[in-house]
């Protein structure tokens, strides 16, 4: 079969791999119909991520067509069209019946380079390093699917790919980073980063109840679809001080809860702490790019929350811990318990509360995935999100 591999560094190349087989009474093979690219493959793509190996398949946004199951898989019959959550989870661990399936005590094989990183594991990822798992992703022909038992999703209605493929990953992500802020009437959210998760926070945020929704990033195109979209107030950080301009949209209090859906890339700090950045992360004494995050807690008002739901790595330095604590900030953070919002959140789709396909600019084919990199990576023809098609 044909799929997008990692080559090294900013380099991804299609090629002819294996098909996948069932490896396990548990498992399923799909074969897809869409997939797309995800701001976290980007880390990958840049580098960020160790545990990378030469010839890896990419992507773990996906859906498809069952064509194979295992003899334990009772749930799904060949033909069924699902969508696939980028958590693997098994389902019964202590973990998974908290529904916290990205914690899955049971499903990263190489749950021992994740501890060294990290202290504890968390779930194992489609296409996202052999940290965890080393699991072949969905940027192909085929996938295999472990425990299919439990991940994926069946749509039993004829709702194009484009309004359900998202609930894979960024719609529940979107969803999640705005529950956890709490929202009551008459709150005010900010969001940093209007790429495809942020978007889809700000849209998630105004179905929770804020009364208002601010945009923050510096690409103008991308501001003025989360205007457009979600009917947020759009915040260039490359023309305006942000947290003067948000103290002045709140009437000097900061926003009631402040969303990072940006994470260890935040390439658009300015004066000499985004310098001081640069610098560490060149020497490899810093990991992580925290200007956003920084930026999100110094903004937020007193007792408000800071929920992060962009992806962070490994360290990042001159934390404010000082504001944390003297303010009363409550933090939030996790990769996305998937499971647990693809139900309700198809209930919105179907409902027409919520349609997350507004996000798509590009539709490619697979062979042009190395294409869709480049052109998401440098947001060239004001692309905000890639879908592939095999």
């Amino acid at each position: 079969m044909r799929a997008n591999c990692w080559m090294g560094v900013n380099e991804v190349e299609v090629q002819e791999v294996p098909d996948p087989k069932i490896l396990n009474r548990r498992d399923a093979i799909i074969r897809i119909t869409s997939s797309a690219i995800c701001g976290s493959d980007l880390h990958l793509y840049d580098g960020y991520v160790p545990t990378m190996k030469e010839g890896d398949v990419l992507g773990h946004e996906f859906m498809g067509e069952v064509v194979e199951v295992g003899s334990g898989v009772d749930n799904l019959q060949i033909g069924d069209r699902v969508v696939v959550p980028f958590p693997i989870a098994c389902g019964h661990c202590l973990a998974c019946e908290r529904e916290e399936y990205s914690l899955c005590e049971n499903s990263n094989p190489n749950a021992e380079l994740a501890e060294r990183m990290w202290g504890n594991s968390p779930c194992g990822i489609f296409g996202y390093s052999h940290m965890l798992g080393g699991f072949a992703g969905g940027q192909a022909e085929y996938v295999r699917v472990p425990f299919a038992d439990i991940g994926p999703l069946k749509i039993e209605n004829d709702l194009p790919d484009e309004q359900v493929l998202f609930l894979s990953d960024i719609l529940p992500t979107g969803y999640m980073g705005a529950e956890m802020c709490d929202i009551q009437p008459g709150d005010v959210v900010a969001v940093w980063g209007a790429g495809p998760v942020g978007q889809l926070a700000m849209a998630s945020a105004r179905l929770l109840g804020a009364e208002e929704v601010i945009a923050i990033d510096h690409v103008d195109f991308r501001l003025a679809m989360a205007e457009r979209q979600v009917g947020a107030t759009p915040i260039n950080l490359d023309q305006t001080d942000v947290r003067e301009e948000l103290l002045e949209l709140t009437g000097g209090r900061g926003p009631d809860a402040c969303i990072d859906a940006v994470g260890m890339e935040a390439d658009h700090g300015t004066g000499p702490i985004a310098a001081y950045d640069r610098v560490k992360q060149a020497l490899r004494a810093e990991t992580d790019r925290p200007h956003a995050l920084r930026q999100a807690i110094t903004s937020c008002r007193n007792g408000g929350t800071v929920s992060v739901i962009g992806v962070y790595g490994g360290f990042l330095d001159k934390f404010p811990m000082g504001a944390v604590v003297n303010r009363s900030l409550t933090i939030k953070s996790g990769q996305c318990h998937v499971h647990r919002y693809m139900r309700p959140l198809l209930d919105h789709i179907e409902q027409g509360r919520i349609d997350p396909s507004f996000i798509v600019t590009h539709r490619l084919p697979l062979e042009e995935t190395p294409a869709g990199y480049d052109t998401f990576k440098h947001k060239e023809n004001e692309c905000v999100k890639v879908v592939l098609q095999p």
